[in-house]
């Protein structure tokens, strides 16, 4: 049975038998409610605020995306990360995800330490590929190296994560010898997750360099990543690792009942989701391929019970540590979402660990 209360640590603050119930958003610019677009100042604010409102309704994880489009207004989440550290006492904050792959390791590295800094160790980071590829050309790395990019640079963060002289060589970066990094963390190791979408190339590289496992469930049943699960912990035990924690990221909306979030997310869902769609050749999404993956996928939409019920649901057929629901989605208006955290502090969290413990 998961516990709602700190038991035990293995990765800097990660438990291993704690369930966490935290929120990622992406920072999508967004409509106000008389439908004109905000402006990226503005929406950047209302990232902030809703984070602030986070830690005020006892969520414990707070998640911010890095995008390089014009349909997203963070392209530097360790920055708004700050601003809601200064204004917040408890909550956890942390990236979802860090694209590592166009980026200096070092550079994450000390930025995350910055806000381990300003949070009093309140920092964790999730690296990943990310699903969009505008950063590689922005920052001049040609996709071919997409692979080796991130499994080069993976292994370098793994190393930084000592906090102690780093000798290092590889091919996409000066070496290092006896090479140090500052600032230091607050508690001498920066708590990593590696976000994973689906390869158990990854999962396994996960497992070998110790890091925590977030699993990225966008699309379909969740049960589906059940095997991606049981090969983590496999290959933990397979390499002497010790067991660390399981999450997943997955979408949802919050709403006072099934019916208004269900009408208030579609047309928000369907824009943001048409547009991806044309760049990748998918078809337009219609109303009834969006209720049934909230009835059958990967959606977590509807009432606090609602959600409450299918969150743990994929806690226990995941054997689940963390959960972050990745509530902004699209165009949908700040008052709206600010709702929504209000409703998953306030009322899914609640619910989530009374059925759990049921």
């Amino acid at each position: 049975m998961l516990a709602s209360g700190p038991v035990l640590q293995s990765e800097g603050n990660m438990p291993t038998e704690v369930l966490q119930l935290g929120l990622d958003t992406f920072g999508d610019v967004n409509a106000r409610l008389d439908g004109a677009p905000a402006p990226y100042a503005e929406v950047i604010r209302n990232v902030v605020a809703q984070g602030v409102l986070a830690d005020q309704v006892s969520v414990d994880a707070f998640g911010v995306g890095e995008h390089h489009r014009d349909d997203f207004a963070v392209s530097a989440p360790e920055m708004v990360l700050a601003a809601i550290a200064a204004r917040t006492g408890r909550i956890l904050l942390g990236s979802a995800v860090t694209v590592l792959s166009s980026d200096d390791p070092i550079r994450v590295y000390e930025r995350f330490a910055t806000l381990d800094g300003i949070s009093d160790g309140r920092a964790e980071v999730t690296l990943g590929r990310g699903s969009f590829t505008e950063s590689f050309p922005l920052f001049g790395y040609d996709l071919a190296d997409y692979e080796m990019l991130f499994s080069e640079k993976l292994d370098l963060f793994a190393a930084l994560r000592s906090e102690g002289p780093v000798t290092w060589s590889g091919r996409h970066r000066a070496p290092l010898t006896d090479t140090e990094v500052f600032p230091k963390t607050t508690r001498g190791v920066l708590p990593v997750w590696v976000g994973v979408g689906g390869s158990p190339e990854s999962v396994v590289r996960a497992a070998r360099y110790g890091f925590p496992l977030m699993l990225a469930v966008i699309g379909g049943d969740p049960a589906r990543f059940r095997p991606y699960a049981e090969l983590y912990r496999r290959s933990l035990t397979e390499l002497g690792q010790p067991i660390l924690p399981v999450g997943v990221h997955a979408p949802g909306f919050v709403a006072d009942t099934d019916e208004e979030a269900q009408r208030l997310l579609f047309p928000h869902f369907k824009r943001a989701r048409d547009r991806i769609g044309r760049d990748r050749g998918w078809s337009p999404v219609t109303k009834e391929q969006y209720i049934a993956d909230i009835e059958h996928g990967a959606m977590h939409v509807g009432s606090p019970d609602t959600v409450a019920l299918k969150i743990a649901t994929t806690v226990r057929t995941l054997g689940l540590q963390r959960f972050d629901l990745k509530y902004s989605y699209g165009t949908m208006p700040h008052e709206h979402l600010m709702r929504a955290v209000e409703l998953f502090g306030t009322k899914v969290i609640p619910r989530v660990r009374e059925i759990l413990a049921s």
